[in-house]
């Protein structure tokens, strides 16, 4: 789904739902983390945009002290409630541009499926003055795809999407190429060391369980309520008719970055 600037505060609304529809990473790519930074018990990481906390825990699971940084009040709320059993956990209220943070104090600094809501050059600035000397930055999202197991389901939603959000529903699978040149951006901002790393994974969805899973989507989350509920319906319906069950697949990437010793 694309990403509309300016909606971010949709997310809050629906904290609860977020946290339990919103996919988690998967572990090979936490290996590729802890591969190229080591984190342990004596180690800070920041977490920017904690959202449910789908990233948390394998960090906080090294012993590693995590502070994360979320907009949201009802996330912060929930993230609180959530990791209260890891005395390393703390939960900043407050945008990442706009928080006040400790430079040269981090080991690792992570966001996953956040950091395109923050503006670029202020961002990778930020990121690059929090880490210290050989600390890494790590970003990932997960990208969703059309159900390529089922033939006609992608051109049935499509028919729908025309109607209510046309132009919306993405068509191109998540490349190689484009994660390669998003791990590049940080070059820009003084890091080294740049990778880029692709992993896989499909999810099986109800049509019930997919419309739920549209409810924890920004642009989704922002259409007038009567208008939505018809939307959906109709997304509902349309899977049904193919069977009842949607595929999505995923391609999740990952961009390691280090600031220079």
């Amino acid at each position: 789904m694309p990403v509309i600037q300016g909606l971010g505060w949709t997310f809050d609304t629906v904290a609860l739902q977020y946290e339990k529809l919103r996919p988690g990473y998967a572990d090979a790519l936490y290996r590729q983390i802890f591969a190229y930074c080591p984190v342990s018990a004596q180690s800070k990481a920041l977490e920017v945009g904690v959202g449910g906390g789908q990233a948390t825990e394998p960090v906080l699971k090294t012993g590693c002290w995590v502070i994360a940084v979320e907009p949201g009040e009802n996330f912060c709320a929930l993230c609180r409630k959530k990791f209260r059993e890891y005395s390393g956990f703390s939960v900043l209220n407050g945008k990442f541009e706009d928080v006040a943070l400790e430079r040269d104090a981090y080991d690792l600094v992570y966001s996953a499926s956040a950091f395109h809501w923050v503006p670029e050059e202020v961002g990778y600035k930020k990121v690059f003055e929090c880490l210290k000397k050989g600390g890494a930055f790590a970003r990932f999202a997960n990208h969703p795809y059309k159900d390529k197991s089922r033939p006609g389901m992608h051109e049935a939603l499509q028919e729908v999407y025309a109607v209510y959000m046309p132009g919306t529903l993405a068509s191109d699978e998540y490349t190689d190429e484009k994660a390669r040149k998003r791990a590049e951006i940080a070059m820009k901002y003084g890091f080294v060391d740049v990778q880029h790393h692709l992993f896989h994974r499909t999810r099986d969805f109800t049509a019930a369980e997919y419309i739920q899973l549209l409810g924890t989507y920004s642009d989704h989350i922002a259409i007038e309520k009567e208008t939505r509920g018809r939307f959906f319906a109709e997304i509902e319906q349309a899977i049904n008719r193919m069977g009842g069950v949607i595929t999505i697949f995923d391609t999740m990437d990952l961009q390691l970055a280090r600031k220079p010793e």
